[in-house]
């Protein structure tokens, strides 16, 4: 079984920085994307990041210059770097691992971390 664990949340202030990890694991051969979501009370889960394995990235236009994605040393780890941080950046953060394929083989299957809090607040 595949399982994503983030880690990194918490309480900050406006101005401030952190940095969400990721790490995928479960006999995964390859991952197409490596994503950061986020969804804050009563809005839509939105795409905040994404790493593909060519090494290409997008982010959400409120994030451009103040997020970065990146893949750590570790296989199968990404974290976000986050800075600026906002009140409206609020919100739970999920990773979300695309397109993977398995040692085990079978089809390209998607997979969800449980979220991590993340609150920008004085």
């Amino acid at each position: 079984q595949v399982q994503l664990v983030e880690s990194g949340g918490g309480l900050v202030q406006p101005g401030g920085s952190l940095r969400l990890s990721c790490a995928a694991s479960g006999s995964i051969f390859s991952i197409y994307a490596m994503d950061w979501y986020r969804q804050a009370p009563g809005k839509q889960r939105e795409l905040v990041a994404r790493l593909v394995s060519t090494g290409g990235t997008n982010y959400a236009d409120s994030v451009k210059g103040r997020f970065t994605i990146s893949r750590d040393n570790a296989e199968n780890t990404w974290s976000l770097q986050m800075n600026s941080l906002k009140p409206e950046d609020t919100a739970v953060y999920l990773c979300h691992a695309g397109r993977v394929r398995r040692y085990s083989g079978g089809t390209y299957m998607d997979y969800w971390g449980q979220g991590t809090q993340v609150t920008v607040s004085s």
